[in-house]
Formats: C-alpha cells, sequence, structure tokens
C-alpha cells in the first residue's frame, strides 16, 4: 500500500493586515463554506455569533475585524468567530512535562491544513493552524504553549470550536494559570483536552458543552475524559493504550513515532499527520515525522514548504 503524502506549508502572516494571510486563506474559502452550519447563514446566526466573540474574546475583536475585511466574503467574519462551525472528531495524544508539549496530531490528511504559521496579531504566536486563525497547537511569545485532543464524547452544544480558543489564550496570556483561569468561562462546543505548559507547570484540562473544566490526573491526554469510552470506540481508537503509552515514555519523541502513539489509519481518519515538539521558553517547535523534521522559532522562521510521505518509512 502506497504511503499517503501531505504538503505542509510554513507562512509568515504578521497581524494579517496584508495579503500573505488572505491570499492563503481565500484559496481554502471553498472548503471553509463547507464547515459552518446553516445557523451561521442567517442574520440572526451571524449576530449571536458576533455577540459570543465579544462576549468572550474581547480583545480580539479588533483582529477579528481585520482579517474579515482582508478576507472580503460572504459571510467571513461570522466564520472567522469560530462560533458557527459544524463539529469535528479527532484522535490525538499529547503530555506536557519540564517545559516541554509533545503531541502526535491524528487526523485524515486531507482535512488537516497543515499550515505553520507565525503571527503578531497582539503578540508572537507560531503554531499548527486550522480553520482560518485557529490553532489545533502553538506557543507565544511569554513561553506558554498549548494543545487539543478530542474529549471522546459526541456530544455538541453552543459554544467556540476549541481552535480559536486556543488562539486567544496565547493572544492573551503569559501562564498556564492565567489561561486556565481564562478557559473556565468560554463556552467550548465539543469535548476536549487541552495541555497547558509555562516553564513551571504542566497541566491537561477536560472542557465540553455538557461539563464544567475539570483538570486531569497528570499533563498527558488521549481521546476521554473522566470516563471511559464504549469497548467499540476502545477498539477502534485504543486511546485508553495510548493514554497509558504516553504516561511511560514522557516526552519522548522517539516513542511518538512508534505504535502505538504513532497511528497508521489514515483511510478511518485516524492516522498521525504530525509530531509536534514545542520548547515554549527557548521559542523553538520541532514538527517531527519518521525520517523528517522541520523546526520553527520566533528567531528563525523559515517559509516554505515541504511534501511529507506519512506512515512508516519501511
Amino acid at each position: 500500500m502506497s504511503r499517503p503524502h501531505k504538503t505542509f506549508r510554513a507562512i509568515d502572516v504578521g497581524d494579517g493586515g496584508d495579503d500573505r494571510w488572505a491570499g492563503h486563506v481565500q484559496a481554502m474559502w471553498p472548503r471553509a463554506e463547507g464547515w459552518m452550519t446553516e445557523e451561521s447563514r442567517t442574520a440572526e446566526g451571524a449576530e449571536r455569533a458576533r455577540e459570543l466573540f465579544g462576549t468572550h474574546m474581547p480583545e480580539l475583536v479588533p483582529v477579528l475585524e481585520r482579517l474579515a475585511r482582508r478576507l472580503d466574503r460572504p459571510g467571513g467574519e461570522t466564520f472567522l468567530t469560530l462560533a458557527t462551525l459544524r463539529p469535528f472528531f479527532s484522535g490525538c495524544t499529547q503530555v506536557g512535562a519540564g517545559g516541554t508539549l509533545l503531541r502526535n496530531y491524528d487526523f485524515a490528511p486531507d482535512e488537516c491544513e497543515g499550515t505553520i504559521v507565525s503571527s503578531h496579531f497582539l503578540r508572537p504566536v507560531i503554531g499548527m493552524q486550522d480553520a482560518a486563525w485557529g490553532l489545533l497547537d502553538g506557543m507565544n511569545d511569554a513561553g506558554l504553549a498549548v494543545s487539543l485532543t478530542f474529549g471522546g464524547r459526541f456530544v455538541h452544544g453552543p459554544g467556540f470550536a476549541v481552535l480559536i480558543v486556543l488562539r486567544y489564550l496565547l493572544e492573551t496570556c503569559d501562564t498556564v494559570d492565567e489561561a486556565v483561569g481564562k478557559l473556565r468561562s468560554i463556552p467550548i462546543a465539543i469535548p476536549q483536552n487541552v495541555t497547558l505548559v509555562d516553564s513551571e507547570k504542566a497541566v491537561t484540562v477536560f472542557v465540553g458543552p455538557d461539563i464544567p473544566l475539570t483538570e486531569a490526573p497528570d499533563a498527558c491526554a488521549a481521546n476521554h475524559q473522566h470516563l471511559p469510552v464504549p469497548d467499540d470506540q476502545e477498539r477502534f481508537s485504543r486511546t485508553q493504550e495510548r493514554l497509558s503509552a504516553v504516561r511511560a515514555a514522557g516526552t519522548d519523541v522517539a516513542a511518538m513515532l512508534e505504535p502505538p502513539l504513532y497511528q497508521y489509519a489514515y483511510d478511518e481518519g485516524l492516522g498521525t499527520v504530525y509530531t509536534a515538539h514545542y520548547r515554549p521558553a527557548e521559542g523553538r517547535v520541532t514538527y517531527h515525522w519518521p525520517g523528517e523534521t522541520w523546526e520553527q522559532s520566533f528567531t528563525g522562521f523559515a517559509p516554505g514548504s515541504r511534501v511529507i510521505a506519512l506512515g512508516r518509512t519501511g
């Protein structure tokens, strides 16, 4: 069986006020439109999304408006609130310790944007972008790093896609404690596990539309929260097995590139698309694949693109 290939890009979008960000997102706009709910296409839905954004992320409102002007698409501002997206469910495993955040992102390769972005909307941030300006994981210049995994429960409620919440935390917070404090009051549309790391602390918290923020026993996460998932879901996702493995391995990159943490079920949307190793105090992140690495940093961000063969090397 041939290995799937994925093109990853690195772009510096600055403050989003020129064509670097807009040109990239406009090219993806037809796909992005398909992520929006029917409610988002109504005046009432758009108004509710904008009000929710202004209530919970007021510091980002000027950025939202600037990006919406540059995007210049009908419904663009509503989309950029990320409060009107259809739910998406991914895999992923992550661990934080000793100022390091290490994660595998498991998803369908064709559905992952694969864009490493350096931005300065409110402050310097580097991360793996999805949904125009949301983040799957990232770090800021204060030495804070954050990452997400799906929480394993197929429930959905009013609130934001967690992608924009990670962006908001990195744009406005310096520490884990500050970020967790803000996260407590932000409505999240589907269950998610968020791991946060700074130089002093590493934690994982469980969030979702039907639970209050709950701190996990340690700074590790796979694809369940405080309760096990059903047996058939466990057989498919192996979330308990992966959580046990990452607890044993800690922040060992080599372990992340081998089963059971590295997954190959690409046709089922559960293959490992990339491994990210954040050292936020150093302002560095290295993306890993079997046989290849790509490092980026605040002092040495290098735009470009790479075509990566996913999966086994032999």
